[in-house]
């Protein structure tokens, strides 16, 4: 408690002390101000700090001009408070310096401080500068005087609102300085203008110097800028026109050649607007000329555009002017008083006349065809009139008053011809509307006017025949064959028709079907373009032949011979078409002999595996008549598996081939029967028998048919010593016989089997003629197959085979 008493009195006795001490105290500061750009010599004295008090103080200053940019201007003498100058300053770097000062006690504590700013007095150091050194600008030569042309401006970095900063514009030098043409240019704006007339013919371009001068007390300053002035070229020269060169001829009715060319001279620049040239031309009634400028030589090039005519008229009179792109103007000075525009005369608004030039084009002659006085004519000529019916007239003229004759032009069905001196058209041929040469019902030929002249000229004219119809043919069917599918009920095939004829002598058309049709065919519908032929359900499978009469809504009718080949759908899609039926039914073959393979092997198979033994055992001999098989114990041993046969057909051929041997009279396979041994005799019924036995079961043959194949006609009482000469003939006889039987009693099976139909016989009374078959020796044989006749081709589908077919 008694620190802090101690330090709040310490604290507010200083206090007091300072604020005793203040008043004290008295400043004395100069107003300093350092002069920019001073010569020197430095440094020099700037003033002095004084100050009243009854202790000793020390002076610091501090910022621009000391530490602080621009450095080392100023320095002070920190006992007696002198400021001294060290360098020159730059009033445009610098317009004031800004420092502290600072006293302080001789124990080093701050007295007090004051901040201080040291103003720098700007002399007239800088002149006025544009903002290029060079001005390049372009005027047109009819630009009216006081037009503004260019506007200077300059700017001077002295001090703003004093002498050394004000300045003004004026213009020092013009070249070339022409009487007519004076620039000015505003002291205070710099706005640049002329007076009088610009002439691009005596000055193109002017070149002036502007300066700008400031207005300072002790020394003035000023600078320079050049603007280049390029006067453009204006229309104040009148085109005219100097000559024509060319033969002033043209031909009648030709168009694009020129047959004049006219010439022009003009004092304003080439190839301006000023000096290019258009041209108009005046009294071309029908517009059938044009005139153009060439760019080169600005001469204008008069072409024929429309043909023209000598009949209407042989001489041309036309009148051209000329006159530039851009407009005329003049200007001339009259007058300069001394303040003010001057006096001028202008032409704008009062242009002269532009140049003109008559011409003369003559119209050349040449041979004009003939022309027709209708070129489209249409007509009507009922078809199949009689040669020489009188079918039109045309008529045609020449404007050259030339002899002239009719021709046909193009007639390409032959069908008329035209009187050569009167134009009367009529039939050489007779007019088919169904023939090829007519579209539309329309028949169109051209007609010729040819004159004689040199070179001769032809005249074109076109008509357009419209032939009638007439009803000269009868309907015909579409095609001449059908398909009809077999069913139970009754099935049909449309059956349609067309007529080359029009209506109405067209469709729709009346069917009826002729003969004895009845319970077999009928026709349901039988009117219109589509007949429906019902087939009852009577009529078998195989090919028929039906008569159809078709007739058209005027009667006119034909008969025609359809053929209509009925089938069973499901097996034959196509009736005509053998091989779609073979490759339906090989599928079911191949599998059946497959079958039938497999079943064989697998009974040789099992028949191997039962009779394998590892040990020979031969057959023991017996003296029974009722033994099958002869004793024989010729073969080797060593064989320990054998093909077993039945016992049954062992014994049944034996019993056959022993009955008569007288039968046996030939070889088979290249040996004879009376030699075969025992052992060749059961390969020999294994290969020929047994494996025709295994088929024949395989179509339900058993052992009852075995047996009643024995006992059929033969004796089994012939004596066992004749089997050396086995009668075979008598066993395969046997053989043939079954299986025949079997394949005539599996045929009432095949109800829908038919023989293949290669083509219908036709009529017996119309014979057709094949054709002539030439091989070239050059051609290859493929290549004059490819080229072979219709009538060769249907040849050769008849008689291709089945499996080949399409």
């Amino acid at each position: 408690m008694l620190c802090f008493f101690f330090l709040v009195y310490y604290l507010s006795s200083a206090a007091c002390s300072e604020l005793l001490s203040r008043h004290r105290r008295s400043w004395i500061i100069d107003s300093f101000t350092i002069e920019e750009g001073h010569p020197g010599p430095f440094p020099y004295v700037l003033g002095k700090i004084t100050i009243d008090r009854d202790y000793q103080v020390r002076f610091d200053l501090y910022g621009e001009g000391m530490d602080e940019e621009p450095k080392g201007v100023l320095t002070i003498d920190k006992e007696s408070g002198t400021l001294y100058v060290n360098r020159a300053v730059d009033y445009e770097e610098k317009t004031v310096l800004k420092l502290r000062f600072e006293a302080m006690n001789t124990d080093s504590s701050i007295d007090t401080k004051l901040g201080v700013e040291i103003g720098i007095s700007d002399i007239n150091d800088n002149p006025p500068r544009f903002q290029r050194d060079l001005f390049e600008i372009s005027v047109d030569e009819d630009a009216t005087q006081g037009s503004h042309v260019q506007t200077m401006v300059a700017y001077d970095k002295d001090e703003r609102g004093t002498p050394n900063s004000t300045f003004h514009y004026e213009i020092k030098s013009v070249s070339p300085n022409h009487p007519d043409t004076e620039f000015t240019i505003d002291s205070q704006s710099g706005t640049m203008s002329f007076k009088g007339c610009l002439d691009h013919e005596v000055a193109e371009m002017f070149t002036v110097v502007v300066e700008a001068k400031d207005h300072g007390d002790v020394v003035s300053l000023s600078s320079s800028s050049t603007v280049i002035i390029h006067v453009q070229d204006g229309n104040n020269h009148l085109p005219a026109i100097s000559g024509q060169t060319g033969s002033g001829k043209v031909k009648e009715h030709e168009i694009g050649t020129s047959p004049l060319r006219l010439h022009m001279t003009d004092k304003d620049t080439p190839n301006s607007a000023a000096w290019r040239a258009k041209y108009t031309i005046q009294g071309d009634e029908g517009a059938h000329f044009k005139i153009e400028t060439d760019p080169d030589t600005n001469d204008g090039i008069l072409t024929v555009v429309k043909p023209l005519d000598f009949e209407e008229e042989a001489l041309r009179e036309l009148t051209i002017s000329v006159e530039n792109e851009a407009p005329y103007f003049s200007c001339k000075v009259k007058e300069r008083p001394p303040s003010g525009l001057w006096k001028v005369e202008t032409s704008k608004g009062d242009v002269p006349p532009p140049d003109t030039v008559k011409v003369s084009i003559e119209v050349e002659d040449v041979n004009d065809p003939p022309v027709f006085s209708v070129s489209v004519k249409e007509v009507a000529l009922e078809e199949n009139a009689p040669i020489g019916t009188w079918v039109e007239k045309v008529t045609a003229v020449d404007p050259d008053s030339r002899d002239f004759v009719y021709k046909v032009g193009s007639d390409p069905a032959g069908w008329v011809t035209v009187d050569p001196q009167t134009g009367d058209i009529t039939t050489v041929g007779t007019p088919d509307r169904e023939s090829l040469h007519v579209s539309d019902g329309f028949y169109t030929i051209l007609l010729h006017a040819l004159d004689d002249g040199v070179p001769p000229m032809t005249g074109t004219a076109t008509l357009n025949i419209h032939v009638t119809d007439q009803n000269d043919n009868v309907p015909q069917p579409t095609v001449d064959f059908v398909d009809v599918c077999v069913s139970d009920g009754p099935s049909s095939i449309n059956i349609s028709a067309f007529d080359l004829d029009d209506h109405p002598y067209a469709g729709p058309f009346t069917f009826e079907l002729l003969g004895d049709v009845k319970g077999k065919w009928k026709l349901n519908p039988s009117h219109g373009y589509t007949a429906g032929l019902v087939k009852e359900p009577g009529v078998y499978s195989g090919p028929h032949t039906v008569d159809v009469k078709i007739s058209d809504m005027q009667g006119q009718f034909a008969v025609y011979n359809l053929s209509v080949t009925v089938c069973d759908c499901s097996v034959t899609p196509n009736c005509r078409d053998p091989r779609s039926t073979a490759t339906t039914a090989a599928p079911g073959a191949l599998a059946i002999v497959f079958a039938s393979l497999l079943l064989i092997m697998c009974l040789l198979l099992m028949a191997v595996f039962m009779t394998c033994r590892k040990e020979f055992a031969p057959m023991p001999p017996s003296d029974s008549s009722g033994d099958t098989l002869l004793p024989s114990n010729i073969e080797n041993p060593g064989t320990d598996c054998k093909v077993v046969v039945p016992d049954d057909i062992v014994a049944w051929f034996t019993e056959e081939t022993h009955s008569d041997p007288s039968n046996w009279g030939g070889q088979h396979h290249g040996i004879k029967h009376s030699n075969f041994s025992k052992e060749m005799e059961q390969n020999f019924i294994y290969e020929h028998l047994v494996l025709d036995m295994s088929h024949l079961y395989n179509e339900n043959w058993n052992q009852t048919s075995w047996r009643s194949l024995r006992a059929n006609g033969h004796h089994h009482t012939h004596q066992r010593e004749e089997a050396s000469t086995m009668n075979f003939h008598a066993a395969l006889q046997a053989l043939l016989h079954q299986r025949l039987s079997s394949l005539q009693g599996k045929e009432a099976d095949l109800l829908d089997y038919e023989p293949h139909v290669y083509a219908e016989e036709g009529d017996f009374d119309v014979l057709s003629e094949l054709e002539n078959i030439i091989l070239p020796d050059k051609d290859s044989y493929q290549k004059a197959l490819n080229n072979l006749g219709p009538k060769f081709k249907q040849l050769a589908s008849i008689r291709k085979p089945p499996h080949i077919q399409n």
